[in-house]
């Protein structure tokens, strides 16, 4: 199974993340997706699409590098590093011209050859810290 499991997370990141080709996302995501983030939870692939696209126009060079990939009966897990340059608005944060370059860890999980859930942590803190946004401490 994981070789069909990297097949998808292959077409999730390079396509979906990488070259804004939503698209795709129908194929990856069960329709009753669901992804939890810190504060927030997202269901379905509409609510995934529209999540991508804003940081697609915040960050419209965005660039994911997959670090690590570990996969394990029905799940997967992906450690990866985001590059990209803030040239549009992020959740009210406007435009810093800024690049920013920071890590995150995905664990997904698959029914029927498709992403159903994902948990998923990003260091926002060393992202807005890059943007000017939140000072580093002293």
């Amino acid at each position: 199974m994981s070789e069909a499991h990297k097949e998808v997370m292959r077409l999730y990141w390079e396509e979906a993340i990488n070259k804004g080709n939503y698209s795709v996302l129908e194929e990856v995501a069960d329709p009753n997706y669901v992804l939890c983030t810190p504060g927030q939870e997202l269901h379905g692939v509409e609510d995934l699409k529209g999540l991508l696209a804003s940081y697609r126009t915040a960050f419209p060079d965005a660039h994911l590098e997959i670090d690590d990939m570990v996969f394990e009966g029905d799940k997967v897990v992906t450690c990866f590093t985001v590059t990209g340059t803030h040239k549009g608005d992020l959740t009210g944060i406007a435009p810093t011209g800024k690049q920013v370059k920071f890590s995150g860890m995905i664990l997904s999980r698959f029914e029927n050859g498709k992403i159903v859930e994902e948990w998923e942590i990003l260091d926002q803190l060393t992202m807005l810290q890059q943007l000017g946004v939140v000072s580093s401490p002293a």
